[in-house]
């Protein structure tokens, strides 16, 4: 549309008031800790301490097979317009091919991620293209006949018979496929290829690589495995345009390990320049498979396992169209917060809806968090440190288009939510029990691929129901963090680290001090955003029989008695514009592993039903005048309480309690940098009094800088032995600063190296464990001499302790506290 014009989110001043509140002036060329890996302007807008980005890593197009079943049209180039504030036209189509739909965002979103089904990419473009070979075919006759066939009058519990035939044996193991696609599926992957680079075309077609930023796209699919139609599905997200040059389908990779075998050698080590995440979604449907603690073979998990799927699979969609999958009452946790939108099937088409069943426990996130504790405790790794985000799973190519009041207008799934009727029926997969699904929100430096794509690999992100409120949540050490301070978050991150960070016994065995702030979500115009009701910490833990348990505590806010009008949806009660806590822990225990993580709940709202019913109509007071297709308006939620939840903080009794480096200029060289985590200063050289094995070597000639470190953990690495593996050494900002690797056995003799005056490696009386080094004066002039994070991460054989603290440059070091 040559007349359209970008619409900007609109903010209250309260609003922006608060964002003042959430980090202190930019700083001009300053690096984020990750290194550019596209060809791009930097960002205008940019912020070492960080802004919230809102977004979408779960949508779908007529490049999904399920979508074009569902009557959607548009491709991703649809779907970008839509994010960025264009309106779409949705199905029913008339005679003459157009929509008798719209939708439009009422906030564009700042990022978006197509994630089309891999599976049949190629198939269904064969049916819908005549002179195909397979065009002919049974079932590409089938399936066009399905499309060409009217609506049936009333909703059907279940998809037509036709679509379930062509669609669901494709995610199942072991699924041949069409034997028209040819010998290895050739025909079918060569229009798989077509598709995919069309996905490529349009996500670098829409993305802003100017200096505005105004959007970013990644490229993306999803991989859509249903063993026993159990869902164990995942989004792939990749960083840039260096990708592989098919995505893996369920037909090649039938179980998530052969996924990640794909991912790494065609991508991570088999390309060049291309990194990779996968996200898995609703695991709420997934009979317990999704996080379940074996071995492909049911054996039990191994530490190298466990390991590499916290790698490859760092986060989880928490909350979406067909449910949220946080916790459920009754299954693991008495959280009365923990009714929230479920989805009462136990698989997607599942006929039986009802909340009187037994759902696995492990279909659920708060208990795979506790979870991934016990197998840490029993393995030293945990395989489900996973933080959180949300999305929509929506299959009308609308990302985003999570407004309660709308979506009932327009729903997530074509004609199968074409009008009252159908969208509150009691129809899988989704119907009256779906819900507009969530938002994933990135803290970055900039609205740029790298930056986001670092936010989501470090787990600095968070998730909503939907809304858009602001949630910061910090752990650490720091003794100044006030509620009211405008430096909270300058504070936070110089004393501590964010969400999604790993902390260990950072003030020796008294509780780490966390920071928790929220905003309410300023809202659109004519669509107020809620006040806030109250903010939570959500504690869980292991005991030291291995025994998980959680607690949920309230530490801002409370239950005010807000209410709603549901007749008019309008909200009384008092709420707050932002809540904010600095908590410690009553019951914590230094020797006990442990995640936290905050969950901002807003007053209550009307449900997106009740807006529609209301509509319509409906009385639920009178039953007998309620039409039998609204039935489900009178058995519903009338309202709902949106929500927000961080991705988690874990403590970990053996990590990091305390990181101090340095890079100073040796004599009569240049300026340094000095970098403090957990409160402490540098000690002047040596190890305190500890008892280690220490050597000097190299020449001192006057030139360059030295870096000296102190890494202080709770314990020493589990399964580390100096004497047969190497210790690798590295800092990295937007440039690699230094790596160095000390050799096996070379801590126990000495500890010099080439590059390195003097290392030790000591194991202090109670039980901690701590690493210094000093290098020979050197190059590091990649270090950038601004207020920035750096990356350092330390490898004990196989074992990484990594940490990305604040660096601060006083104009001639960099350090935290000062």
């Amino acid at each position: 549309m040559s007349n359209f014009r970008r619409l900007r989110p609109r903010r209250s001043l309260a609003a922006l008031a608060a964002l003042s509140a959430l980090a202190a002036p930019a700083l001009a060329a300053t690096p984020g800790p990750w290194s550019r890996t596209e060809r791009r302007e930097p960002c205008a807008s940019f912020d070492v301490y960080r802004q919230p980005w809102f977004g979408e890593t779960h949508i779908h197009t007529a490049y999904s097979s399920d979508a074009v079943f569902a009557g959607t049209k548009d491709d991703p180039r649809g779907a970008y317009r839509f994010a960025k504030g264009e309106p779409l036209g949705l199905p029913p189509w008339d005679a003459q091919g157009r929509p008798t739909r719209t939708a439009r965002l009422r906030r564009p979103l700042d990022f978006t991620a197509v994630t089309d089904h891999a599976e049949q990419f190629g198939e269904m473009q064969i049916c819908l293209t005549p002179g195909l070979a397979g065009y002919d075919s049974p079932e590409c006759v089938g399936a066009r006949t399905q499309l060409a066939a009217p609506l049936p009058e009333k909703p059907t519990l279940l998809p037509p018979p036709p679509v379930i035939q062509f669609l669901l044996p494709y995610g199942q193991p072991g699924t041949k496929r069409f034997s028209w696609c040819g010998p290895e599926g050739e025909l079918c992957l060569a229009q798989a290829s077509l598709v995919w680079q069309d996905t490529q075309a349009a996500a670098e077609q829409h993305y802003d690589r100017t200096a505005a930023c105004d959007f970013t796209t990644f490229v993306a699919y999803e991989w859509s495995l249903n063993p026993g139609g159990n869902n164990l599905h995942r989004n792939v997200i990749f960083r840039n345009d260096v990708v592989p040059d098919l995505p893996t389908s369920a037909m090649e990779a039938t179980e998530p390990e052969q996924l990640w075998d794909a991912l790494r050698d065609q991508c991570l080590e088999g390309r060049p320049g291309c990194d990779v995440l996968a996200i898995p979604h609703n695991p709420n449907t997934s009979g317990g498979l999704m996080f379940a603690p074996t071995m492909p073979d049911g054996t039990s998990m191994t530490p190298a396992h466990a390991s590499r799927r916290s790698a490859m699979e760092p986060l989880v969609e928490v909350s979406q169209h067909k449910g949220d999958s946080e916790c459920r009452t009754g299954f693991g946790t008495d959280d009365e917060l923990c009714g929230f939108e479920k989805l009462n099937r136990l698989q997607f088409f599942n006929p039986l809806s009802s909340p009187d069943q037994a759902f696995p426990p492990l279909n659920y996130v708060r208990n795979a968090l506790k979870e991934g504790l016990v197998q840490e405790q029993r393995l030293g790794e945990n395989p489900f440190r996973v933080g959180l985000l949300g999305s929509t799973d929506d299959h009308n190519a609308t990302p985003g288009n999570t407004e309660e009041r709308d979506y009932g207008k327009a729903g997530h799934i074509g004609n199968r939510d074409r009008n009252p009727a159908t969208i509150l029926a009691r129809i899988a997969p989704a119907g009256v029990e779906g819900n507009p699904g969530g938002l994933a929100v990135a803290w970055a430096e900039e609205n740029s691929r790298d930056a986001i794509f670092a936010a989501m690999r470090r787990r600095e992100v968070y998730g909503t129901s939907g809304t858009r409120p602001i949630l910061r949540f910090f752990g650490g050490a720091e003794p100044d963090l006030r509620c009211g301070d405008p430096r909270f978050v300058e504070k936070a991150y110089r004393g501590g680290l964010p969400m999604g960070a790993e902390i260990g016994p950072v003030s020796g065995r008294r509780s780490p001090r966390f920071g928790v702030l929220a905003f309410r979500d300023p809202g659109s115009e004519g669509a107020p955003g809620a006040r806030l009701q109250r903010l939570q910490v959500v504690k869980g833990w292991v005991d030291r029989d291995g025994q998980s348990h959680e607690k949920v505590f309230d530490v801002a806010g409370g239950d005010d008695g807000g209410t709603v009008d549901t007749r008019t949806c309008e909200p009384s009660g008092a709420g707050a514009d932002s809540l904010c806590a600095v908590w410690s822990d009553p019951g914590f225990d230094a020797g006990e592993r442990a995640f936290y993580y905050a969950r901002v709940v807003e007053e209550p709202t009307c449900r997106w039903s009740t807006w529609l019913c209301n509509e319509q109509g409906v009385d639920c007071s009178d039953p007998a005048r309620v039409p039998s297709e609204l039935a489900e308006c009178c058995n519903m939620p009338k309202t709902i309480q949106e929500r927000a939840w961080s991705s988690p903080i874990w403590f970990r009794p053996e990590g990091v309690a305390s990181l101090v480096a340095e890079i100073a200029p040796a004599a009569g060289g240049g300026r340094g940098l000095v970098g403090v985590i957990g409160g402490r200063s540098l000690p002047g050289s040596g190890g305190g009094g500890l008892h280690q094995v220490s050597g000097r070597g190299g020449p001192t000639d006057g030139r360059g800088d030295v870096l000296r470190l102190r890494l202080e953990l709770g314990a020493m690495p589990p399964g580390f032995d100096p004497a047969t593996q190497d210790v690798v050494v590295s800092l990295r900002d937007d440039d690699v600063i230094l790596q160095e690797t000390i050799p096996a056995g070379r801590l126990l003799a000495g500890g010099a190296t080439a590059g390195l005056a003097r290392a030790s490696l000591a194991r202090r009386p109670d039980g901690r464990a701590v690493l210094e080094i000093e290098t020979v004066p050197r190059d590091l002039a990649s270090a950038d001499r601004v207020d920035h994070f750096v990356e350092v991460e330390v490898r004990f054989g196989s074992h990484p302790v990594s940490i990305v603290p604040l660096w601060r440059w006083d104009g001639r070091r960099l350090a935290t506290g000062a």
